[in-house]
């Protein structure tokens, strides 16, 4: 499991209209005010409406979400002003299911050998249907 480096993730409203790549590059440079030497990479969630830029330098880094006071503006074709929230990129909390674990692993175990990758929030044993000889456990870590 990984976490970001060096990179700024714009959160659009789920419910603004999709944009173009080309749109979104002119955005990142004119709004963002953010040069083609600076940016390494864009990957673009449309689903969650997230738009994740790696940068190539951890001072500027630093720089976009303070000068952008972590909130910029998107302006859409058809007129219509998004709101974007803009700030580093981070793993957040994740849910992770571990399979066919033995019932007679203890907890503390599960806890221990994934605390290296954050916090353990939660572990919750479930149970699969009697017709799914599996059970499951589930572990919530933040970082």
């Amino acid at each position: 499991m990984g976490e970001y480096q060096n990179t700024i993730v714009c959160a659009f409203d789920i419910k603004s209209p999709c944009i173009s790549a080309y749109e979104i590059h002119e955005w990142i440079y004119g709004q963002m005010s953010l040069e083609d030497n600076e940016v390494i990479m864009v990957q673009v969630d449309g689903a969650k409406r997230h738009m994740y830029i790696k940068l190539r330098d951890n001072n500027r880094l630093q720089q976009v979400p303070h000068l952008t006071t972590g909130q910029a503006e998107y302006c859409h074709t058809n007129g219509e002003i998004s709101m974007v929230r803009v700030e580093k990129a981070g793993l957040g909390t994740r849910r992770a299911r571990i399979a066919h674990l033995p019932p007679e692993v203890p907890e503390e175990v599960i806890r221990t050998t994934i605390a290296r990758y954050g916090e353990v929030k939660d572990v919750q044993a479930e149970a699969w249907p009697v017709s799914i000889d599996t059970k499951w456990q589930i572990a919530s870590v933040s970082r």
